[in-house]
Formats: C-alpha cells, structure tokens, sequence
C-alpha cells in the first residue's frame, strides 16, 4: 500500500504541468499582466462556424488609442470582416481595452480575461448574446485555461498564452453541444502588411421562414441609422436556404416606394449559402418571401455596416 501512495505521488509531480494548480496561488508558468501590443502585430487563427465551415485570416493590431486606453483589431480578410458584420461570431474584432483586453458588446465593455490569472477565481461577462460565468480552471503549457457556462446552457472553453499575449483556442458551442465557433492559433508575429478590415455593423433583421407553406410571408425591418450618427456603407446579408424535398421559393426586398433592392428565385433541391452586400438608404424595407410545396426554409440575416479599412 505504502509503494502504491509514493507512486501516485510522483505521478501527481510529474503531471503539475497540466491542468491544475494551487488554489492559493497565481498559476505557475502563467504571465500574469495584460500584455502591451503593438500596430502591426498580428496573430493567425483558422476560424471554424458551421454557416461557412473553416478559413483562415490573420487578427492584426491597426490602432491604439492611448487617449482612450484602447487598441482597434481588425482583421486581414474582407470576407471574414463581412461574416462577422451579420453573423457576429467573432467577438475579438474592433475595439479591446488596453488594461485588461476587455472586448465590446452592445457598446460596453465585457472582462474575458481575469488579470492576474489565479486559480478557481470566477466572474461574469456578456458576450455573443448570452450571460456567461467564467472560471480559471487551471493551466497548460504556460497558458492559462478558462471554462464558462451561460444560463441558456451554452458553453465556451478558451486557452490565453502570455508568450504571444492573446488566445491560442476559443471555442463556444451551444445547448446540445453542436459547435458554433473556434478559433484555433497557428502562427504569430509583428510588423504586419497589407490590408486590414473591420466592419462596424447594427444588426437590421433576423428571420428564419419554414415550409411547408404555400403562399407569401411578409416582414419588415427599418435602417434608422447607425447609433453613432454615421450613415451605413453598405448593408451585408446572409441568405441560408434548403429546399429538400421538391420545394420552391423566393425571397425579395423593397423599398417603402416598392422599388426592388435584392431579389431571389430558388427551385427544387436548393441548397445554398449567399453572404454579399447591397447598398443602403435610410428607408423602410419589406420582406417577402414565398415558400412553394415540400419542406422548405430560408434564414435571412442583415446588418447595416460602417467599414473601416487599413493599409498596414
């Protein structure tokens, strides 16, 4: 019995690296402080969402506003700024405090991070549209690992490495443990140049419409602004639509005067997924959309976007 104890205590020496630590004490290896960024660093991550499945893009450093005690991260594919305008996936685009790296939601300020990193401390923050309670559940490889529960169920799991000062993994799924986004890091560096886009968006509408229904259904949705005052560039939109089972369909946008601003025909066995944009104009739109035979469905989603490019 007496060799079995000593050998479990040597093998809980040698796993101190892993997840794990003294609850009275700042986790070992870990780099305690906010790190201090520079314009043109930039860490490259492979993004994974089941709307669009992986890309790749780099998260770059544009601004830093001392004044303010702000950074800007934009990020260095258009395409991606675009995805995140309408589906606001990616909660790490825009402004972050320079303190503490607390990221921006519905305009306030919310603490991801728990500077300095000790284990089993807790606290609360409002990201992705869900309530979340975090905890530092311990560390790996120098990085400091955080798990968090929303109310509805949702789940978030996120490594921060001091090393390179930002995350090496972010991953959030929902109720039934079905992926809605991960970040994963794969390389990293300084002195970056080319091209970086943020898309400063309000959302405009949201509306998933399901077969079957024969016949039109009809919504509307009114673009008073951006809340800053700032007239849009653009409005992006995200069509998702299925037709599996013989159905048909159209989706279409009007203008208060009935002037037609985007239009779609889909025929039996569409299966489609259209991101683009399309000018904006203070205005109030309807949105119909017909759903012909067969089960059918057509998820639509708008923002009005501010863009805001750099040429690093």
């Amino acid at each position: 019995m007496r060799t079995v104890l000593i050998a479990v205590l040597l093998l809980s020496v040698t796993l101190s690296g892993c997840i794990g630590s003294d609850d009275s004490e700042n986790l070992e290896g870990v780099v305690l402080e906010s790190p201090g960024w520079q314009i043109g660093d930039w860490w490259l991550y492979t993004f994974e969402t089941p709307q669009f499945g992986e890309d790749t893009a780099r998260l770059v450093v544009t601004e830093i506003n001392h004044g303010e005690g702000q950074y800007m991260l934009g990020i260095s594919s258009e395409r991606e700024a675009q995805r995140h305008a309408v589906i606001n996936h990616n909660p790490f685009l825009g402004r972050i405090i320079i303190d503490d790296l607390a990221v921006y939601e519905n305009g306030e300020p919310q603490h991801v991070f728990n500077f300095p990193w000790n284990y089993g401390d807790t606290w609360e923050f409002d990201l992705l549209g869900e309530h979340w309670f975090a905890q530092t559940v311990g560390s790996i490889d120098g990085k400091a690992v955080v798990e968090a529960d929303s109310d509805s169920g949702h789940s978030l799991l996120y490594h921060f490495g001091g090393d390179f000062g930002f995350i090496d993994l972010f991953e959030w799924r929902n109720q039934e443990g079905d992926l809605q986004f991960r970040m994963s890091l794969t390389d990293t560096g300084n002195d970056y140049s080319g091209d970086v886009w943020f898309i400063r968006a309000t959302d405009l509408k949201d509306r998933y419409f399901e077969g079957p229904v024969d016949g039109e259904l009809t919504d509307t949705f009114v673009d008073s602004g951006h809340p800053s005052g700032i007239d849009f560039n653009y409005y992006v939109f995200y069509i998702d639509a299925a037709f599996v089972q013989g159905g048909s369909g159209t989706l279409s946008i009007k203008d208060h005067a009935g002037n037609s601003v985007l239009s779609r025909q889909y025929t039996p066995g569409t299966q489609s997924q259209e991101l683009a944009t399309i000018p904006s104009r203070t205005d109030e739109y309807t949105l119909e959309v017909t759903l012909t035979g067969g089960q059918s469905s057509i998820h639509f989603m708008i923002a009005g976007g501010i863009e805001n490019k750099w040429t690093l």
